[in-house]
């Protein structure tokens, strides 16, 4: 159980059809990327093709998302992967001016449904992709988060987190990629 008392569960063929019903109801999410635009550049892909290259990378068990679920609902979740998995990061060029080392895990994208925005969904599906990455064998963890400053920010600049939610789960800021969006790192240990 995560905060608030949701369920969260890994995104498998068994959850699928609760997260392919969230996105659908969202009309793709982010325009058709169906939380693939971390796996390759999107470019010219259309969302059909996105939602089928998500569900056979399901399939093949090659994408890891926390879902947050509320009975046989999802409410939103928190995508992390390796950087193999994860190639696209935002900000790439300052990401890399100042790279010394790849992480073990990427945070790289949230969502959370309407309805259910300012709930704690965000911080549940971050905590439980942290016991994902524990059960998978722990190692350094890097996202990106938005830091909101106390000002107004568009749900879209939030895709990759709130700084306050990777700041309750124990992040330290490492560097600053643009105005507003920082690299952050946490150690995750190995767990059960």
């Amino acid at each position: 159980m995560g905060s608030e008392g949701y369920a969260v569960r890994p995104l498998t063929e068994a959850t699928w059809p609760a997260f392919a019903a969230l996105v659908e109801a969202n009309r793709g999410v982010w325009g058709g990327c169906w939380c693939m635009g971390f796996h390759v550049r999107l470019g010219d892909r259309t969302p059909e093709q996105n939602r089928a290259d998500k569900e056979r990378l399901v399939r093949e068990g090659r994408t890891h998302h926390a879902l947050v679920l509320d009975g046989d609902g999802c409410l939103g979740w928190c995508q992390f992967g390796s950087p193999e998995e994860l190639p696209e990061v935002k900000s790439r060029r300052r990401y890399e001016k100042e790279l010394t080392a790849l992480p073990d895990w990427r945070v790289t994208c949230f969502f959370t449904g309407k309805g259910h925005r300012k709930r704690g969904v965000a911080d549940a599906a971050l905590g439980g992709a942290l016991e994902q990455i524990a059960a998978l064998g722990g190692g350094v963890v890097e996202g990106y988060p938005e830091e909101t400053d106390d000002r107004a920010v568009s749900g879209s600049f939030l895709h990759t987190g709130p700084m306050a939610a990777f700041e309750r789960h124990g992040f330290t800021r490492t560097r600053a990629i643009s105005p507003h969006r920082w690299v952050v790192t946490r150690p995750v240990t190995p767990g059960p």
